[in-house]
């Protein structure tokens, strides 16, 4: 099969979250499993020279949007093994201050970016049978497919489209002139993009895409129920059928504790005594009491959704129970970041708040902490429970998207970690007692390495998508 996969990120030449982190992997596993995968992103002005250097430019065109005209340049470059294609037009992708997202033409940025996907086939050797598509940024590729290419160009018919929904909150939603002043839709075609009163490039992925998938089973249901979906349920319950869930992979040469540079000491299942020492250098590093309490890990988002309304609320009586220390590294609301430096300040030697992302820092609190805590409100697939497990963290988190198909309560049997249903922060605050009493039995180094061994390499991934692309294809 041959697979190009659409992304308006891809780690390591841009990246803001979690889908570059996909990007990246997901076509590499698949091209190791012998299908020809192929990549294309934007040429952003924010790319690094080191990887600059690898391209070079293979085609020039126009593309048509609306009443414009708009220059493409495509650059071809190959890297780790993976074939990439970057489109280039400086007018949309370089910006000054190198942010990926958040201008006032998005909707035509990546409008053009969706057009020139598909005007790029005509130029280079390689012809899909399946455009994998993956949030806002891409959801216009099958819409421009199905409404103005098929049935013109015969190198567009037979080609089949996939599209991932990432995080459902965010659906690309613009002002009803975009429809025809910037993308150029007939108006016999406008409702494929018309809903509640705006024109969504998520929603018109969705009733175009032959496959729709989630990063998660669960989540994929959970999209179906408004608490969910942000307004996208009715149409998501309507086109059921052609919706899966595949759980997203982790990059296990990269989370690797046995090779890891940013390890105090690396280690191994059979050298779990240097991950003791890993806490103690952590301990040490981040002003905590070198001793034995339970050492509890947040690298997060600081955001209210992610569960951390939970976490405040609960925090003093937590800390009043005694034997337990927290580490905290993370950004965001205003809030949460004032609160979890008022606790380092209220419980001195036993709380640590680092604010900002420090990749460094991320990997070591993931290689010492002996409890990971996850308690989102959603969460479509996480990586950072996966992550926790590989180095040995048990995770805590709420049963929500992917952290309820990744992590089992140890309660019960093949358990990996503890969780709790509702979303209560003394249901929360019940699951960490109980983590803290199994802390101090032998069961807790059986559990670190039943984590370790857990299997969520990209490799799983990747076989579901295979499949799922045989499906669609009908083979």
């Amino acid at each position: 099969m041959k697979i190009l996969f659409a992304f308006s990120e891809v780690r390591p030449f841009a990246a803001s979250g979690g889908l570059s982190d996909v990007a990246g992997s997901l076509p590499k596993a698949i091209r190791s499993r012998q299908h020809a995968c192929r990549v294309v992103m934007p040429l952003y002005g924010s790319i690094k020279q080191e990887y600059r250097s690898l391209m070079r430019l293979i085609a020039e065109f126009q593309v048509p949007l609306s009443w414009r005209n708009q220059y493409c340049g495509v650059y071809e470059a190959t890297y780790n093994g993976v074939k990439y294609y970057f489109l280039d037009n400086e007018y949309y992708f370089k910006r000054d201050d190198k942010q990926l997202y958040g201008y006032y033409d998005d909707g035509e940025r990546f409008a053009f970016f969706s057009k020139a996907v598909l005007e790029m086939l005509k130029y280079i050797d390689y012809q899909p049978d399946i455009i994998h598509c993956n949030d806002w940024e891409t959801a216009l590729i099958p819409v421009f497919l199905n409404v103005s290419y098929r049935g013109n160009d015969e190198i567009y018919d037979r080609i089949k489209t996939v599209f991932t929904i990432h995080n459902i909150q965010y659906q690309g939603q613009f002002p009803n002139d975009i429809s025809w002043d910037v993308l150029g839709i007939p108006w016999y075609s406008a409702s494929i993009l018309d809903y509640n009163g705006c024109v969504n490039y998520m929603k018109g992925a969705i009733e175009t895409s032959d496959m729709v998938t989630t990063v998660s089973p669960t989540y994929a249901q959970e999209i179906m129920n408004p608490w969910f979906s942000y307004g996208l349920d009715p149409l998501l319950r309507e086109r059921q059928y052609k919706l899966a869930g595949i759980i997203n992979g982790i990059d296990m040469t990269v989370n690797n504790p046995e090779t890891d540079p940013a390890m105090y000491h690396n280690f191994s299942v059979k050298t779990l005594e240097n991950r003791r020492e890993n806490k103690r250098e952590l301990q040490k590093a981040m002003g905590l009491e070198q001793n034995d309490d339970m050492l509890i890990g947040i690298v997060t988002r600081l955001a209210s959704h992610k569960g951390l309304d939970l976490v405040k609320y609960i925090f003093d009586e937590m800390m009043s129970k005694g034997g337990i220390q927290v580490v905290v590294l993370g950004s965001g609301d205003r809030d949460l970041e004032d609160f979890f430096q008022n606790m380092e300040r209220k419980y001195p030697g036993k709380v640590k708040t680092t604010i900002g992302f420090i990749p460094d820092l991320a990997q070591k609190i993931y290689g010492s902490v002996d409890l990971f805590l996850m308690p989102s409100k959603s969460e479509p697939c996480g990586l950072a429970q996966m992550i926790a497990l590989r180095y040995g963290a048990i995770p805590l988190v709420r049963e929500t998207g992917g952290l309820k198909d990744t992590i089992q309560d140890l309660g019960g049997e093949n358990g990996n970690g503890f969780t709790f249903q509702s979303y209560n922060a003394h249901d929360m605050l019940g699951s960490i007692l109980r983590a803290k009493e199994y802390y101090h039995t032998e069961n807790w180094q059986k559990a670190v390495e039943h984590a370790m061994y857990c299997d969520f390499s990209w490799g799983k991934s990747a076989m579901e998508y295979i499949k799922l692309y045989k499906k669609v294809l009908g083979a």
